[in-house]
């Protein structure tokens, strides 16, 4: 379950290492996060940004999100456990998400960890298919 004020781990290649939830964007009465809802965080610790040619930032390198950026994602991995429809229950390591555009699809090219399959059930299919492994 994902509050308000909880850390997360990003796994792909946008920049963000570390964010911070801020909403979790539900129609239901309920106020925690699973994985495939989508949220509203504050990045809270970000990649350096790399140098180019001469000590300066190149922008083909530049990160795509600094910090204090507000930003929207999706939870792919989450601590707590999820029971599945098949009576199955499955649990992380950590909380993870993706950071995602206005289209839902995903900001960075790469994805470094695995992923929950009730991603692609919930229509994140981009991500699914980016993630080295889905669990």
């Amino acid at each position: 379950m994902i509050y308000l004020k909880t850390l997360l781990n990003v796994i792909d290649n946008s920049g963000a290492q570390i964010v911070e939830c801020i909403k979790v964007s539900r129609h239901g009465p309920k106020t925690a996060g699973n994985i495939g809802d989508i949220i509203t965080c504050v990045v809270k610790k970000a990649r350096p940004e790399p140098l180019g040619p001469g000590g300066k930032v190149s922008t083909q390198l530049a990160n795509k999100v600094k910090r204090r950026d507000v930003c929207k994602a999706v939870i792919v991995r989450q601590k707590s456990p999820l029971r599945r429809p098949d009576g199955s229950v499955i649990r992380f390591d950590d909380n993870a998400c993706v950071l995602i555009n206005k289209n839902k699809e995903p900001i960075g090219t790469r994805i470094n960890s695995v992923v929950a399959k009730e991603l692609r059930e919930r229509g994140f299919n981009k991500i699914a298919s980016l993630a080295p492994r889905t669990w």
